[in-house]
């Protein structure tokens, strides 16, 4: 056998561990079935935020385990189904605990809607959550996209709504996307909005506790319902453009 030549079990798993480490680009193309939004750079940012710590190879390439690509796993389910922040999220696997799935697509949303506790974030705290900047934040806020309350002092306090809005506004702002470009997202949420308030609103007003309940399954299920509607007539004027409709 030549010198420095390894071989047997130890010498296996080394190059059995060596094949199992993915790229971030097989990381992405491995969970994109799972996870539409799935991006090399949606991996890095959370890198960034400390959620993912993959080594690194002398020529600065990330590689990513087996168990890399489930905390990644575990993170995009948290934030798909269950709407958590990412400070959240860091304390769940902090804590070595994990969510369990419950319900439907519009059950989740139904907890988003309808929860009332909520837990306010500083300006700081939003930078630190999301990467967005100071001026970004302004922007979005003189634009309508993020809608900060004034807390006892008057500094502008965020709910976790304003946090996803944020995620998602740094998100589209690596591709040139700024706030007054998301003006008609504005636009248009607020006609759905109105149009639900109309159809539904008069039983959320309701004196009656069972109505009220009710009133509020339909307007989140007609949430889910028109929020999906709004995707595929995306997805059908994409398919325009790039003449595949």
């Amino acid at each position: 056998m030549s010198a420095g030549v390894e071989s047997g079990p130890k010498a296996g798993s080394r190059r059995s561990s060596k094949r199992k480490a993915l790229t971030i680009g097989q990381v992405t193309k491995m969970l994109s079935p799972e996870f539409d939004d799935i991006s090399i750079s949606k991996i890095r940012y959370l890198e960034d935020q400390k959620l993912l710590s993959p080594r690194r190879t002398e020529g600065g390439y990330r590689l990513y385990s087996q168990s890399d690509v489930e905390r990644l796993r575990a993170i995009l389910r948290m934030q798909r189904d269950e709407f958590l922040p990412l400070r959240v999220i860091r304390k769940e696997l902090a804590g070595g605990t994990r969510r369990r799935r419950r319900g439907t697509a519009s059950t989740d949303s139904k907890a988003s809607v309808s929860s009332s506790s909520r837990e306010w974030l500083t300006l700081e705290d939003l930078i630190e959550e999301t990467g967005i900047s100071p001026e970004q934040a302004a922007e979005l806020a003189e634009h309508g996209l993020l809608t900060p309350k004034r807390g006892s002092l008057g500094e502008a306090l965020y709910g976790e709504a304003d946090v996803d809005i944020a995620r998602a506004c740094v998100e589209l702002a690596r591709f040139g996307v700024h706030g007054r470009n998301l003006r008609v997202f504005r636009t248009s949420a607020d006609r759905e909005s109105a149009l639900l308030e109309q159809l539904i609103g008069p039983s959320l007003r309701s004196h009656d506790s069972g109505r009220r309940r009710e009133a509020l399954d339909n307007l989140e299920n007609l949430a889910s319902v028109t929020g999906h509607l709004k995707h595929l007539l995306l997805i059908k004027d994409l398919r325009r453009i790039t003449g595949e409709g």
